[in-house]
C-alpha cells in the first residue's frame, strides 16, 4: 500500500511537471533565431552580448548554441555587469579572459569600458544582444546595448537583438525623461524610468529616433506569442536572475517600487534580507503606525503590511528594523514608481525630524537624481516632503512617450 502510494505522488509530481513545462505560451528570440536555423546570422563572425539570462526555453545558454550552430562563427563574447556567466558581484569590475567552456575571448563591458572598442570588435562581422531586461530605466544592460549599437554604427557592423519579454509588461509607462545634466549609465537615454518596451523595441526607437548619434544596422529578431499586457509568470518561461538582487520574476516589478528611494540607504529597502526592493524600514520607524498612515490612502491595487526584521547585510545590518512590506494585489492598477515617493511623504509625516532630505547622505544626492533623471525631483519634494509636490513634473512626459513608442510596437 505505501509503495502504492509513492507511485501515484510521483506521478502526481511527473503530471504537474510535464503540466508545468507544456504552460510556455511564448517563444524568446533566441528559440525563433534557431527555428529560422540562424539564417540571419549565417556565414558570420559574430559577437555576443550575454549574461545567464541569455538561454532558450529549455534553459540552454545562447553562448554554447551559438558556439555549437554548425552556421555560425563565434568569435568574441563580451559582459555587461556580473559578466557572461554571472560569476561577478554587483558593481565589481568585469575583467578580459577566456570563457572556459568555449575557449572564446571574453571582453569587458563593465568598468573603464563599457562600449565596445574597435579592437575588442577586430573580426566581428554582426554583434548579437541577448539579456533579459527587468523593463527599468536604471538597470544597466539597456544602457550597454545603447552603447552597443553606438560601437556597431561607428564600425559599420550589424546589430541583432534577440527579443524577451518586457516581465513588468508592455503597458506601464511611469516617471519623466532624463534631463539633460542627469544622463549617466544607470540613465543612458531620455526615455521614462518604466518605458513598457521590450529591448528590442527600445532598440529600434534608439535607432529611429536618433538617440545615438548615427543609426546602426539593426535587426530584431521577434518573439512569438508575447502579448503587451502579460507580466513574466504569463509567459511560462523559467526566470533566471538578471542580478543577484532579482532573483525572481517579481523582484522585476518591485525594482521600480524602491529603487531610487534606495539609493539614498536613508532605509533599507529589502536589499540584504530576504525580500529585496520590497519593503522600506529603518530602526526609528513604527512598523504599525506606518502602515496604518499608508494603507489609509488606499492606493490603487496596494496593500502595506507591518514587517520586522534585522537584515543580514547593507543597509541596517544586523539591527532591528521595523516598517512594511508592500504587497502588489492588483498589479494592472498599481503605479510602481509611486510608492517610494509616497513612502517617503508618510515616513516624513510620522516623524519631521527624519525627513529624508534633511537626513540621508548628501553625498548619494548625485546618484539619486541620475536614477530620477533630474534634480527636480529631489528638491520639489525636499520643499514639504509631499508626493503631490512632484506628481506632475514626474508624470510630464509619459503620455507624449506612450504616443511615440506605438510606432516601435512589435506586439499587441
Amino acid at each position: 500500500m505505501k509503495t502504492l502510494k509513492i507511485a501515484l505522488i510521483a506521478l502526481i509530481l511527473s503530471v504537474a511537471v510535464g503540466s508545468q513545462a507544456q504552460k510556455i505560451t511564448i517563444k524568446t528570440g533566441i528559440e525563433v533565431l534557431k527555428e529560422q536555423n540562424f539564417k540571419c546570422l549565417e556565414g558570420k563572425r559574430v559577437g555576443l552580448i550575454t549574461n545567464p539570462t541569455g538561454v532558450d526555453n529549455h534553459l540552454r545558454s545562447t553562448i554554447d548554441i551559438l558556439n555549437e550552430a554548425p552556421n555560425v562563427t563565434l568569435v568574441a563574447l563580451y559582459g555587461p555587469e556580473h559578466g557572461v556567466r554571472g560569476d561577478v558581484h554587483a558593481g565589481d569590475k568585469v575583467e578580459n579572459t577566456t570563457d572556459p567552456s568555449t575557449g572564446v575571448p571574453v571582453f569587458s563591458l563593465y568598468g573603464k569600458t563599457r562600449k565596445p572598442t574597435p579592437e575588442m570588435l577586430e573580426g566581428v562581422d554582426v554583434l548579437v544582444y541577448d539579456i533579459q531586461d527587468i523593463g527599468c530605466r536604471s538597470f544597466t544592460y539597456i544602457s550597454t546595448m545603447g552603447l552597443a549599437m553606438e560601437a556597431a554604427a561607428e564600425n559599420d557592423i550589424e546589430l541583432v537583438v534577440l527579443d524577451r519579454p518586457n516581465p513588468v509588461g508592455g503597458l506601464k509607462i511611469e516617471g519623466n525623461l532624463v534631463e539633460d545634466g542627469f544622463v549617466s549609465f544607470v540613465s543612458q537615454f531620455k526615455i521614462p524610468y518604466l518605458y513598457g518596451l521590450t529591448c528590442g523595441e527600445l532598440a529600434l526607437l534608439l535607432n529611429g529616433e536618433n538617440m545615438l548619434g548615427n543609426p546602426c544596422k539593426l535587426h530584431v529578431v521577434k518573439m512569438k506569442g508575447w502579448k503587451r499586457k502579460m507580466d513574466y509568470t504569463q509567459t511560462g518561461l523559467q526566470w533566471v536572475p538578471s542580478s543577484p538582487h532579482i532573483p525572481h520574476p517579481h523582484s522585476a516589478i518591485f525594482y521600480p517600487v524602491s529603487g531610487i528611494l534606495g539609493e539614498l540607504g536613508y532605509m533599507s529597502i529589502g536589499v540584504g534580507y530576504t525580500i529585496p526592493f520590497q519593503m522600506f524600514a529603518a530602526t526609528w520607524l513604527n512598523a504599525e503606525a506606518l502602515a496604518d498612515h499608508l494603507n489609509a490612502l488606499n492606493l490603487p491595487g496596494v496593500i502595506f503590511r507591518p514587517i520586522h526584521l534585522k537584515p543580514f547585510y547593507s543597509v541596517g545590518q544586523g539591527e532591528h528594523m521595523q516598517g512594511v512590506q508592500v504587497h502588489i494585489s492588483d498589479f494592472r492598477k498599481a503605479a510602481l514608481s509611486d510608492i517610494q515617493f509616497i513612502v517617503m511623504q508618510e515616513a516624513a509625516a510620522l516623524h519631521p525630524e527624519k525627513a529624508v532630505f534633511d537626513r540621508a547622505n548628501e553625498g548619494r544626492y548625485r546618484m539619486f537624481d541620475q536614477v530620477a533623471g533630474s534634480d527636480q525631483i529631489r528638491l520639489r519634494f525636499a520643499e514639504n516632503n509631499r508626493w503631490e509636490d512632484i506628481r506632475d513634473y514626474w508624470y510630464k512626459d509619459a503620455d507624449d512617450f506612450r504616443q511615440l513608442s506605438k510606432r516601435y510596437y512589435l506586439y499587441k
